[in-house]
């Protein structure tokens, strides 16, 4: 699995002109993408890393500061666009099988304690962010 991740002041996520996900204040925005071979297990551990990364204020996690999260799935992140002017998106995990595994990275956020947020899997998403650093980071996991 990979994630983009970006320490915020602040995010949110609307569909439809709709808000469907908000966080306010230090928080992480969080975009995740699967690939064919992610598991359960793959999410459970990007789930644990997200919620200890120590890249907030002071090198501080989630955890320490009991900081929220806004999660939003993001099939993009393993598009390829080396070849050409067009990307492929070969190693993206089809929906069917993504979509899961973006829920089980949220389900194991909120067991370890997190408040999670969401964006609407599938949907045009319009996400706003604040930025804050600015501090981005890719995992892998």
């Amino acid at each position: 699995m990979r994630a983009v991740v970006q320490r915020v002041d602040g995010a949110s996520v609307v569909v439809d002109g709709e808000t469907v996900g908000e966080i306010v204040g230090e928080g992480l925005c969080v975009l995740v993408g699967a690939t064919h071979t992610d598991t359960a297990d793959k999410a459970a551990q990007l789930a644990r890393k997200l919620w200890s990364v120590r890249i907030l204020e002071g090198e501080k996690s989630c955890s320490d500061l009991n900081a929220p999260l806004l999660v939003i799935s993001q099939f993009t992140l393993y598009g390829d666009a080396r070849k050409g002017r067009r990307p492929t998106w070969n190693a993206a995990a089809p929906g069917e099988v993504a979509e899961p595994l973006v829920d089980e990275v949220v389900a194991r956020l909120r067991a370890l304690g997190a408040r999670v947020e969401t964006g609407r899997f599938g949907a045009d998403m319009r996400v706003s962010l604040t930025n804050s650093g600015p501090f981005t980071l890719v995992i892998d996991v």
